[in-house]
């Protein structure tokens, strides 16, 4: 979950992201400006990390939506080595495709996005050369100081006192759709959470579900992202669970830690 994109940045987030949204328990402004913001940031999280590539997987040497089998753990055990502040040295292998996507995925869907530093960084790290410095331009323009503000966040990326901004991918399950020597397609099936938890926020935590594929290429000793895309869904039906507090989803944030995936 990030942004940038190939020009025609506002339009595609008016466009792509027209539908309604649940009402959060407390708003500080109008309903419709506390919708318009949070499609905004879902949107724009979603666009950010487009290598290029927009068209689907091709089936291939992997499997296809015909004979795709459930995710299953394998009992492997997680790599071992990192890279810039996320994990590296991944198997040449499918599985090894499957979890350097689903890692990926975690590592670009977090709040460190939001700073230019940490943003190049990861992206140099886990991006083809050849389109690290495409996306980097791309979302250098995106993550701009206007929209950082309409965020809450200062020109830094950081939250304002009293506020815990929450962006955080959390996947579901992978699938490989084409692999043949040193390339792959991964698809990554995530839910994601993203807004500003706090007494006063206007841009409530929200939940969202979308798919990220990656087309990986075998660089060196690592698999690195050539091009990645994303679309909604597949969403489950909504679930009746009363929604937490600011203070709850702060205090869940702060001492629930991330994951290191494995297939």
């Amino acid at each position: 979950m990030s942004i940038g994109g190939d020009g025609g940045y506002e339009d595609d987030v008016v466009d792509a992201y027209d539908e309604p949204r649940r009402q959060p328990v407390r708003v500080g402004r109008s309903m419709v400006t506390v919708v318009g913001v949070v499609v905004l940031l879902i949107a724009a999280i979603a666009f950010a990390n487009r290598g290029g590539g927009d068209a689907p997987a091709q089936s291939g040497g992997g499997e296809t939506r015909e004979d795709a089998r459930p995710t299953a753990p394998t009992g492997e055990r997680p790599v071992t080595g990192r890279s810039d502040g996320a994990p590296s040295g991944f198997p040449r292998t499918e599985q090894g495709a499957q979890s350097a996507a689903a890692n990926y995925a975690v590592a670009l869907g977090g709040t460190g996005m939001f700073e230019t530093e940490h943003r190049h960084m990861l992206v140099d790290a886990l991006y083809t050369p050849e389109s690290a410095a495409r996306v980097k331009e791309r979302q250098d323009r995106a993550y701009s100081e206007a929209f950082l503000e309409r965020l809450g966040l200062t020109p830094q990326g950081e939250a304002p006192e009293g506020m815990t901004f929450v962006s955080r991918t959390v996947p579901v399950g992978t699938r490989v759709t084409e692999y043949e020597g040193d390339d792959a397609t991964v698809e990554v099936w995530y839910t994601g959470l993203v807004g500003m938890a706090g007494e006063e926020s206007t841009l409530p935590v929200t939940t969202t579900w979308k798919t990220w594929t990656f087309r990986l290429r075998w660089a060196g000793s690592d698999w690195r992202i050539a091009e990645d895309s994303q679309e909604d869904g597949p969403a489950p039906v909504p679930g009746d669970i009363r929604a937490s507090t600011a203070e709850e989803i702060s205090r869940a944030v702060e001492e629930y830690g991330g994951f290191t995936y494995a297939r």
